[in-house]
C-alpha cells in the first residue's frame, strides 16, 4: 500500500497525509493546482496596472509621478478596508478542514466578509477627497498633489467594489475554485484597457480627460469585476450552493468579530510593509520627479514578478488552513515548505533577469520618448539592479507569511513586519538617501533591507510553529 492516503475533502480538495517523497510530490501536485489560476489572476490584475502605467507614461512623467502618488493615496485605502476580506479564506479553509460540508459556517464567514465592506468603504472615500492638501502636508509640490488629486478622486468610487471582489475571490479559493477569478480578471484586462484608451486620449467620442480618465476607467474596471464575479458565482455550481447572499441582512456577530480579530492584523501586516514602499515614493518626489517616475517603473517590474510567489502563496494559506483544520501537522509542514521553496526558486530566476537586462526594461517604459525622459531612465536602471537583489528574500517572506495566515497566526507576524520594515529598512533607507546622500539609490536599499530581515524572521516562525511538539 502506498505511504500516501487522500482524504477527500468534498468542498476544499484533497488533504496530502502521510511521509516520504511520494507525500511531498503530492503536495505540491495539489499546491500547483490551487496556485496556477491564481498566479494567473494576480498577473492580470497586475497587466491593468501596467496598462495604466504605460498609457500615462506616454503622456509624460508628471502625469506618471501624479499616478503613482494617488495610487500610494488609494493603496493605502486598500490595505485598511481588506484585513477583515483577507481572514476569509484562512476561516473557511479551517472549517472545511475539520467539517467538510459546513456550508452554514462558509455561507456566514463569506456574508459577514461583505458587511465588512460596507462598514468600512465609506469612511475611507471619504479620506480619498482630501489627497491634496494631504501630499502637500507630506511635502509634495503642488502641482505633483495636483495631480494625484486628479487620479485618486475619480478612483476611489472604485473602492468597495475592490474590496468586495476580493471578499468573493477568497470565498471561491478557498472552496478550490480559483479559476473563478481567474476568468473575471482576464475580461477586466481588456474592459481596462478599453476604458484607459477611451478616456486617456479621447478616443470613441469620449472626451480627453488624461490623469482623471484613468481614474474613471480604473473605477469603472473594479466595479465590472465585482458584478462579474458575481455572474461567475452564480453561473458555478460548487460556489452557488453555499447561497452567500442568502438571509444577507442577518449578522453573525461571533464571525464577524473573528473576522476583525484575525483580519485586522493581517492589515497592519500589510500596511506595514505597502507603506514602507508607498513612503518612499513620497520621498522620492522630494527628489524631482524623474525620480518618482523612475521610481514607479521600478516598482511595477519587480511587482509583476512577485505575482508569482503571491499566487503560491495564496495557495498555501488554503493547504496549510486545511492541514491545521484536520489536526495535521505533518501536512502543514509540507503545504508551507513546499510554497516556500517554489516561491524563492522562482525569484531567483526573476533576479537574474532584472539584474541582466535594466536598461531595455526602462526604455520599454518610455516608449519612443527616450531622449526626453534620459534621467528618469538612468535612475530606472539603478533602482532595478537593486530590485533584482531583493527579489529572492521577497518571495521567500510571502510565502512564509501567508503560511502563517493559514495557521491563523496573524500578531506575531504583523510585529514582526513592523519591525523588520520600520525599525530596520526604514532607517536605513532614510540614513542612506539624507545623511550619505545617496538619494534614491539609499532608499531602494532600505527596502532591501527591510525585506531581508522579515524574510528571515518569517520562515523561522513557520519552523517555529510547525516543528514537532
Amino acid at each position: 500500500m502506498s505511504d500516501v492516503a487522500e482524504l477527500n475533502a468534498a468542498e476544499a480538495g484533497v488533504l496530502i497525509q502521510g511521509h516520504g517523497s511520494d507525500a511531498w510530490i503530492a503536495e505540491i501536485g495539489e499546491l500547483m493546482k490551487l496556485a496556477g489560476p491564481l498566479i494567473v489572476t494576480q498577473l492580470a490584475q497586475m497587466a491593468i496596472m501596467t496598462t495604466d502605467v504605460l498609457m500615462l507614461g506616454h503622456i509624460g512623467k508628471t502625469a506618471l509621478a501624479g499616478a503613482a502618488l494617488g495610487n500610494t493615496m488609494f493603496f493605502f485605502g486598500w490595505l485598511i478596508g481588506t484585513g477583515p476580506g483577507a481572514a476569509v479564506s484562512p476561516m473557511i479553509a479551517h472549517i472545511l478542514g475539520a467539517t467538510p460540508n459546513n456550508r452554514a459556517g462558509v455561507r456566514a464567514v463569506t456574508r459577514m466578509g461583505l458587511w465588512s465592506v460596507l462598514i468600512m468603504s465609506v469612511p475611507l472615500i471619504v479620506l480619498m477627497f482630501f489627497t491634496r492638501p494631504i501630499l502637500v502636508a507630506l511635502g509634495q509640490s503642488a502641482e505633483l498633489a495636483d495631480a494625484a488629486a486628479r487620479f485618486v478622486v475619480p478612483l476611489s468610487f472604485g473602492l468597495p467594489f475592490t474590496l468586495g471582489f476580493q471578499v468573493l475571490r477568497n470565498y471561491s479559493t478557498a472552496l478550490s475554485k480559483p479559476n473563478a477569478s481567474l476568468v473575471v480578471m482576464l475580461f477586466s484586462i481588456g474592459f481596462n484597457a478599453l476604458g484607459d484608451y477611451a478616456l486617456i486620449f479621447g478616443h470613441f467620442g469620449f472626451p480627453r480627460w488624461g490623469l482623471t480618465g484613468s481614474g474613471t476607467a480604473s473605477a469603472c474596471s473594479l466595479a465590472f469585476s465585482f458584478f462579474a464575479m458575481l455572474v461567475v458565482i452564480r453561473m458555478t455550481p460548487k460556489l452557488r450552493r453555499y447561497r452567500v447572499f442568502r438571509r444577507f441582512h442577518r449578522p453573525d456577530w461571533g464571525k464577524l468579530v473573528e473576522l476583525y480579530r484575525l483580519g485586522m492584523p493581517i492589515g497592519m501586516t500589510m500596511i506595514f510593509e505597502a507603506m514602507l514602499f508607498n513612503s518612499a515614493t513620497l520621498i522620492m518626489g522630494t527628489f524631482g520627479t524623474a525620480t518618482v517616475a523612475a521610481h514607479q517603473i521600478s516598482l511595477n517590474v519587480p511587482s509583476i514578478t512577485f505575482m508569482v510567489p503571491l499566487g503560491v502563496a495564496m495557495a498555501a494559506t488554503v493547504r496549510v488552513g486545511l492541514a491545521a483544520g484536520a489536526g495535521d501537522r505533518e501536512a502543514v509542514r509540507r503545504a508551507g515548505w513546499s510554497a516556500i521553496a517554489i516561491a524563492t526558486s522562482f525569484m531567483v530566476l526573476c533576479a537574474l533577469l532584472i539584474w541582466n537586462f535594466p536598461q531595455q526594461i526602462a526604455e520599454f517604459y518610455f516608449g519612443a520618448d527616450l531622449k526626453a525622459n534620459a534621467d528618469a531612465i538612468a535612475l530606472t536602471v539603478v533602482f532595478l539592479h537593486v530590485a533584482a537583489a531583493f527579489q529572492i528574500v521577497d518571495g521567500m517572506q510571502v510565502s512564509a507569511a501567508l503560511s502563517l495566515r493559514g495557521l491563523k497566526d496573524a500578531r506575531a507576524p504583523m510585529w514582526i513586519a513592523g519591525a523588520s520594515y520600520w525599525l530596520c529598512g526604514a532607517p536605513v533607507g532614510l540614513w542612506l538617501a539624507f545623511g550619505e546622500h545617496l538619494k534614491g539609490l539609499g532608499v531602494w536599499i532600505g527596502l532591501a533591507f527591510g525585506l531581508t530581515v522579515a524574510a528571515g524572521l518569517l520562515t523561522t516562525r513557520f519552523w517555529y510553529l510547525s516543528r514537532d511538539a
